[in-house]
């Protein structure tokens, strides 16, 4: 344990409910926070070094994350060095690009559907055809 993790160790403890449970100091606690969300940093250690139980670490991170999260979505300190949420996507000219479908059914009653080499636009009109006609009388539905 080094000196510094020493100096913090002893400023995070600042006294204790009437219950037993321990109060922190904020300025200490968001520096173990930010301590433990570095690269390779074993947070089960940390704790361990600093007298704080693991899963109650573990929480003070979860919610310093999502007050941060809050933080950037809001315009606040952090918001300038993020990336935005956001990335555009440039699609292929879809008349660049033909897609050819391949459909071939059987249905129960013996009726075959090909409709092979349509193209979109042309399937979508094709299937909303189908769709419109009646249910024949010896199929349910």
């Amino acid at each position: 344990m080094t000196e510094r993790d020493t100096e913090l160790s002893k400023r995070l403890v600042v006294g204790r409910k009437c219950d037993g449970r321990s109060v922190y100091d904020k300025d200490a606690k968001r520096e173990l926070i930010e301590a433990c969300r570095r690269p390779g940093v074993s947070v089960a250690r940390m704790a361990l070094q600093h007298g704080v139980n693991a899963n109650l670490l573990r929480t003070w991170i979860t919610r310093y994350r999502r007050e941060d999260d809050k933080a950037v979505v809001a315009g606040g300190a952090g918001a300038a060095a993020t990336l935005p949420a956001f990335v555009p996507i440039i699609a292929p000219r879809m008349s660049a690009v033909r897609s050819v479908f391949r459909l071939h059914a059987r249905l129960a009653n013996g009726v075959e559907v090909d409709v092979s080499g349509l193209g979109g636009d042309e399937l979508s009109s094709v299937l909303s055809l189908l769709s419109k006609l009646p249910c024949s009388d010896s199929t349910p539905g």
